[in-house]
Parts: C-alpha cells; sequence; structure tokens
C-alpha cells in the first residue's frame, strides 16, 4: 500500500526560516501561525481523502465510454471535496474568485497533493497552469469568462499533444511552430501542429 506523510516539518523549516514568513505581506498579509493552520489542514485532508485513492486510482484508471471520460471512482467526490474546500484556489487572484495567498504557500500545497496521489494532481495542476497562461497573457474578456470558473474548479484546464504518436514522451515531439504575418502558428513543414486533427488555415 502507497503511504505517505506530508513533511510539514521541512516545509515549516522552508517557509519560515529560509523564506522569512514573517515577511509575507504580498498579495495578503498572512502570520506564520495562519500558514502553519493551512498546512496541518491540507495534510489531513490529503491523508484522508486523496491518498486513499492513489493506489485505485492507478490501477483502475480513466475510462472513455460512450463519448464520456469516466474517472477512477472515487475521484469525482475527491476533486468536490478539494475545490468545495478551496485547495486549487489558495494562491488565486481574490478578484476571480481566489484566496490571494502567497504562491509559496500554495505551492507547498501542491507538492502534497502530487505527492499522495499524483494522478489525482494533475487534474489542479493542470487547471492552474491555464490559470496562470491566461491571467498572465489573455485578454480581459477571456480572463472574466474562464478564470473564474478554473479557480472555483468547476471547469478544468489540460494539456493537449499534438502528436499523437507520443503519447506522454514530450521527448519525442518533433513540431518547431515558427510565427506567421497572420498570426496563425505554421511548423517549419509548413503545416499547423496538430493538423492530423485540425485543418490548416493556408
Amino acid at each position: 500500500m502507497h503511504t505517505y506523510t506530508a513533511p510539514l516539518r521541512d516545509m515549516r523549516f522552508v517557509l519560515h526560516e529560509l523564506h522569512d514568513s514573517a515577511a509575507l505581506t504580498q498579495p495578503t498579509q498572512i502570520t506564520p501561525e495562519l500558514a502553519d493552520s493551512i498546512l496541518e489542514e491540507a495534510a489531513k485532508f490529503i491523508r484522508s481523502v486523496l491518498l486513499p485513492l492513489n493506489a485505485s486510482g492507478d490501477a483502475e484508471g480513466c475510462h472513455y465510454e460512450n463519448g464520456a471520460v469516466r474517472t477512477p471512482k472515487g475521484f469525482k467526490e475527491a476533486y468536490k471535496a478539494f475545490t468545495a474546500g478551496g485547495w486549487g484556489a489558495l494562491d488565486a487572484d481574490p478578484a476571480y474568485g481566489g484566496q490571494g495567498l502567497p504562491a509559496r504557500l500554495g505551492k507547498l500545497v501542491e507538492e502534497m497533493t502530487s505527492g499522495s496521489n499524483l494522478s489525482f494532481g494533475l487534474y489542479p495542476g493542470l487547471s492552474h497552469g491555464a490559470y496562470l497562461a491566461l491571467k498572465s497573457h489573455g485578454s480581459e474578456a477571456l480572463k472574466e469568462l474562464y478564470l473564474p470558473k478554473l479557480v472555483q474548479g468547476s471547469w478544468a484546464g489540460t494539456m493537449c499533444l499534438t502528436e499523437a504518436h507520443c503519447g506522454t514522451d514530450l521527448g519525442l515531439l518533433r513540431t518547431k511552430a515558427v510565427p506567421q504575418a497572420d498570426g496563425c502558428p505554421v511548423s517549419e513543414n509548413g503545416e499547423l501542429p496538430g493538423s492530423e486533427i485540425f485543418p490548416v488555415r493556408r
């Protein structure tokens, strides 16, 4: 059976001693005591909800049935509990429904999530990646449409590979996008990355 105990002592050392948590005032003032409480509660949630699903989730995997992807048993309920607890919104901007806590605190909770159940951790992890990309580079219209949903967890981000033969081995990717005058990315061989799925605009 997979075991995991959140390394709270090490995390506190990094947060308080190496990075001086007393100076964490941006974007929200947070005391060392509050930071410790958040980490302790995250560890409890992860130990009781996510860790028990790790082995069974890997053994069962996801299934494609009747046009829908089915996650392993328990994952749907765990995701609802995760989002209801606000764990995916810790360091997100309050303007979009986040808690506005320091990113380093969010990273420690992300480390616990992935350390206990990496298969589950990809769901909020990829959503947070989409959140960061849109927040940094999206138009105001896109931010208003997507960010609140990503932060609250009702919508999720994902990663799409454009070369089907690669599976999860990103090292096999050989496509290179080159900017064009009209803004449409075209690879060096003249085709849009993923053109086996999406038609190329010429």
